[in-house]
């Protein structure tokens, strides 16, 4: 009872829990574009053929830098205040990345997915960040 009471009434707290979560998230997807198979791709995302490697693993490795970047947040959020910014720019643009590409591009159910899942991740840190400023803490 006491972590629900925390989460539902200590705003630092709340605001740590949803970076770390958050953080795990970037890793894990980092992870799975660095390593994950490229036969995967196609098989369960639906995407065209891997033939390179490069550009999932950059991008795998750029998730990664943003999940030590979201994880500093949740240790800190007030000496890493500028990351929290880039933590919410970095949600929204890639919203209208992800929303962009399967409406002009080409139509992958977890690209669109992406998009609604960093949609509202954006929206969860802009609303826990607000909940920490206007505690004053």
């Amino acid at each position: 009872m006491k972590f629900a009471k925390r989460v539902c009434c200590d705003a630092p707290f709340r605001f740590s829990l949803l970076m770390w979560l958050v953080a795990l998230h970037s890793f894990l997807v980092g992870l799975a574009l660095m390593f994950m198979p490229r036969e995967y791709f196609n098989l369960y995302f639906n995407y065209q053929p891997v033939s390179e490697r490069f550009f999932s693993v950059q991008a795998g490795v750029f998730h990664i830098v943003l999940s030590i970047g979201y994880g500093l947040t949740a240790i800190d959020w007030r000496r890493f205040e500028g990351v929290v910014v880039l933590s919410v720019i970095a949600k929204f643009v890639a919203t209208v990345f992800l929303f962009s590409y399967s409406a002009f591009v080409a139509w992958i159910l977890v690209v669109f997915l992406s998009g609604v899942g960093d949609f509202f991740m954006g929206l969860a840190i802009v609303w826990a960040y607000r909940c920490n400023k206007k505690k004053g803490r």
